[in-house]
């Protein structure tokens, strides 16, 4: 398995392959080995279970939740060697890489010794992303010829298959979902809702995220005469002209922006909150939001990729992404008990569908289709 990001790197895709790793480390028929990055320079080697070893390869990393551009290029030219060192002293049956790009590159590279499965998580899909347009354009034509060579394509929602579709109609793509840990996330015995409203995103500080729309919604409830709060859980590229806008803002009171938070705390977090917020123009499938429902919260968000599948009785998706429209939705909702109730049960009802157990049993029966096909060739 490769991935070029993996915690403490990165954001949810990370967080995803660490999760089907825990699943794994239970399957004795199953030999893994990882290949992915280290914050600072050097290669280093982890146990991760008996069956599973991860090799980290070291670069010059300003942040853990952004990737520069020089950052992704020394980690392919970094971790070229130590991939091809892996498949010579291997016998493996196929690689399973997570994004198209970088990490399918070094895939596509040996595609003649080792068939290789990628996994599409979102920014690896030519889509909205604001700040990698121009990638989009120059890369284009480096995807569909990783894309084309994979033996298989997964997407982790029937959204982000969709535009996967719209870049390169004539690939197959399957769809496995991301899941949630659904013993450490779990509802509040009790949830306070006649004091402090307390709303909650979670996520990658960037452009993609639009946290400053929920800034801004937040501005409306204040001036409403709405008493809240907003936690604002991540870090990133705009961390801090984000809390600038709280400043100008004078919101500083009811506006909570922590920075990146352990994910051991993260639970807790959940529970001490009533409603998860987003803006997002685009997602694979968010594993926050995945978290926030098996916490037993109701989810306001705007319409992008992987929605629809989550969000039926257990939230409200918002046609038109502006503050406005938002923050009426936030106030329909909190404002009706009854239906407030009965979205947070419907949340944890549809997220026990989503169990990292379920997920990484179709990835297993998946890969045996895949060995079935490499046998037959």
């Amino acid at each position: 398995m490769l991935n070029y990001e993996f915690p403490p790197i990165g954001g949810g895709a990370g967080q995803a392959h660490q999760s089907l790793l825990r699943q794994y480390a239970k399957t004795h028929n199953l030999k893994i080995d990882v290949l992915t990055s280290a914050p600072k320079p050097g290669f280093f080697e982890e146990q991760f279970s008996a069956n599973i070893t991860i090799y980290k390869v070291g670069v010059h990393k300003k942040s853990l939740h952004h990737w520069r551009k020089i950052e992704v290029i020394e980690w392919l030219l970094k971790a070229r060697s130590h991939y091809r060192r892996l498949l010579q002293n291997n016998d493996y049956v196929f690689a399973h890489a997570f994004f198209g790009f970088p990490t399918g590159w070094l895939c596509y590279r040996t595609a003649n010794k080792l068939p290789y499965i990628i996994s599409l998580r979102g920014s690896d899909v030519p889509g909205k992303h604001a700040r990698l347009k121009i990638d989009y354009k120059i890369l284009s034509p480096v995807f569909k010829l990783i894309w084309k060579n994979a033996a298989a394509l997964v997407a982790c929602s029937e959204g982000l298959k969709n535009r996967a579709l719209s870049f390169m109609p004539n690939v197959s793509i399957d769809v496995i979902p991301n899941g949630v840990d659904l013993e450490q996330f779990y509802p509040a015995e009790t949830n306070e809702k006649t004091r402090t409203l307390k709303l909650l995103t979670v996520g990658r500080l960037s452009v993609t995220k639009r946290v400053e729309i929920l800034i801004d919604v937040a501005d409306i409830l204040y001036h409403q005469g709405c008493k809240l709060h907003l936690t604002i859980v991540g870090g990133g590229e705009l961390e801090n002209n984000l809390r600038k806008i709280v400043l100008q803002k004078k919101l500083g009171d009811i506006v909570e922006i922590t920075g990146r938070i352990e994910s051991k705390k993260m639970p807790q977090l959940y529970r001490q909150n009533h409603i998860f917020i987003s803006a997002t123009i685009q997602e694979g499938m968010s594993n926050a939001m995945l978290e926030a429902m098996a916490s037993g919260l109701p989810i306001v968000t705007t319409l992008c990729e992987g929605v629809r599948e989550l969000i039926a009785d257990n939230g409200i998706v918002v046609e038109q992404a502006n503050s406005e429209s938002i923050a009426k939705a936030i106030k329909s909702l909190a404002g009706n008990e009854k239906l407030y109730d009965t979205m947070c049960f419907e949340a944890r009802k549809k997220a026990e569908n989503f169990s990292w157990k379920s997920v990484a049993d179709k990835y297993l029966n998946y890969y045996n289709g895949i060995v079935n096909s490499i046998t037959k060739k």
